[in-house]
């Protein structure tokens, strides 16, 4: 039997988002002996790109949740590095005179035809934001520190904030961009963080148009598909609770539109496998998906549910038919960090 190619698409959710992705990632990885990192295309939107493209570009997902949720690792070239949390530090970069509309064109065509433009309209009145994306681009230079990276079809989706179409970073049909701009480019919230420049355009949050731009991945040769998704969940709870109708009006519509690209992918012939939050997640995330608090739980929470979900389910006996990944990237060493082998600290870190 030939092995599928595979696709890994890993959707929008903030902070928090991004720590839920990461421990259902290394539960993936434990459980399975599947090192998603291999997959052959890796598709990130917003949050899911940041992960993607450490991912893509070397970090396997145990040494993720390390340094997501901010542990101390000693160096083995000596030193101790305390990493940044998801998100980085949101630093305020205020500049005056501020406009009204962060987008007027984009504003006065979604007035035209708002048919065509949908939400892309919609944040188009948005202001710009007083946060600077640079922290998340010195993120991703601590791994590639300029250029794409290793991994020949890794996709970040972002918005064209003139145009408000979509733009897949990585593929051939796209302007070039290292993958530090295009990964803050794809996070960066209109109203919240600063517009990203690449090539004389500006790029906004790719997550405004689709949580995972899942639909993206019918042009792909990946006959499987593995989404992650942190804000959607099929647990139904009561009023106030969070997994209630509340906190799903907060989530916003991710899991129809989610249903809806994965209906479109199973017609195109392609078998989708959906990776999503339930009801345990749901009340350690909370609602606000931005804060910086208690990560360390959500990620060891997505770790337990998700290992409980791929145990004896279709999803765990389809993942793990794939190939076994190498051992380094599928469980962290055991001891101190000063003892692991300097080649699981890529480059950009070995000095952070």
């Amino acid at each position: 039997m030939t092995t599928p190619h595979t696709g890994l698409a890993l959707a929008g959710g903030g902070i928090v988002g991004g720590a839920w992705m990461v421990g259902a990632l290394h539960a993936i990885a434990t459980e399975t002996g599947w090192d998603p990192g291999s997959a052959d295309v890796v598709l990130g939107t917003s949050a899911g790109s940041m992960i993607g493209a450490l991912l893509a570009s070397g970090v396997p997902p145990w040494l993720l949740v390390a340094y997501g949720t901010g542990e101390s690792l000693d160096h083995p070239a000596g030193g101790t590095s305390r990493a940044s949390r998801f998100g980085t530090g949101l630093h305020l970069n205020w500049s005056f005179p501020r406009p009204v509309l962060g987008s007027p064109g984009l504003a006065l065509r979604s007035m035209r035809e708002p048919w065509k433009y949908g939400p892309a309209g919609i944040i188009a009145w948005l202001p710009h934001g007083v946060i600077s994306t640079e922290p998340l681009k010195a993120a991703v230079r601590r791994v590639v520190p300029s250029g794409w990276g290793p991994h020949a079809n890794l996709w970040i989706a972002a918005i064209d904030y003139e145009m408000g179409r979509r733009v897949v970073f990585g593929r051939d049909d796209a302007p070039r961009a290292d993958l530090a701009d295009a990964v803050a480019a794809s996070c960066a919230i209109p109203g919240f963080y600063h517009p990203v420049k690449i090539g004389g355009r500006r790029y906004v949050d790719g997550g405004m148009l689709s949580p995972a731009n899942l639909d993206v991945m019918i042009d792909s040769e990946a006959e499987l598909v593995v989404c992650l998704n942190p804000m959607s969940s099929r647990h139904h709870g009561r009023l106030l609770e969070p997994t209630g109708p509340i906190a799903a009006f907060v989530r916003g519509d991710n899991q129809r539109m989610l249903d809806r690209e994965a209906t479109a992918l199973r017609l195109a012939g392609k078998r989708v496998m959906l990776v999503e939050p339930g009801a345990d997640d749901l009340k350690v995330m909370g609602l606000n998906y931005m804060k910086r608090r208690n990560l360390d739980r959500v990620a060891e929470t997505a770790a337990r549910t998700t290992t409980a979900a791929l145990r004896g389910t279709e999803l765990g006996r389809v993942l793990r038919a794939l190939p076994a990944g190498s051992p380094d990237r599928l469980r962290r060493p055991q001891g101190s960090p000063s003892g692991w082998p300097v080649e699981l600290f890529p480059p950009g870190r070995q000095s952070a």
